[in-house]
């Protein structure tokens, strides 16, 4: 059985090319929202929809990460390596964890379980430092009592 998978050719988009550059320079992991108020004053006629449809196509073409972490914008990161995120479970800010894991994991989780594994995903979730402050904050001078 042949599993190559042939990769889906599109056309050259410079609305899609800005798109990946925006992702690129930023570590900030953002949201569609996020890329279509950054790029609208250069893109008049751009729409949500549009960087939607782009940002798949860049996901399809293996240029960009989806990141799903449970809240309800999914997330995207440029930054296609091996590497791991935390998440604020406070303000959704998700940051980069340099966490090395054995370089073998996979093949050890397809040995146990007796199937094949062919990637996986590792998300750690707590409160980033500002909001691990204002939690721990006297309740009387932040006003939330």
């Amino acid at each position: 059985m042949d599993t190559t998978v042939e990769a889906k050719r599109y056309k050259r988009s410079r609305q899609r090319e800005r798109i990946l550059d925006t992702l690129r320079r930023t570590d900030s992991h953002p949201t569609a929202a996020w890329i279509y108020d950054e790029l609208k004053r250069d893109f008049p006629d751009l729409s949500l929809g549009t960087v939607y449809r782009n940002l798949n196509i860049l996901h399809d073409q293996g240029l960009v990460r989806v990141l799903q972490s449970g809240s309800t914008f999914d997330r995207f990161d440029a930054d296609t390596s091996v590497h791991y995120h935390f998440v604020c479970q406070a303000c959704g800010k998700v940051e980069d964890v340099a966490f090395p894991l054995p370089h073998d994991l996979d093949e050890r989780a397809s040995a146990m379980l007796g199937r094949v594994v062919t990637g996986h995903r590792l998300d750690f979730f707590g409160l980033c430092n500002p909001c691990s402050s204002a939690e721990s904050a006297d309740p009387v001078e932040t006003g939330k009592l």
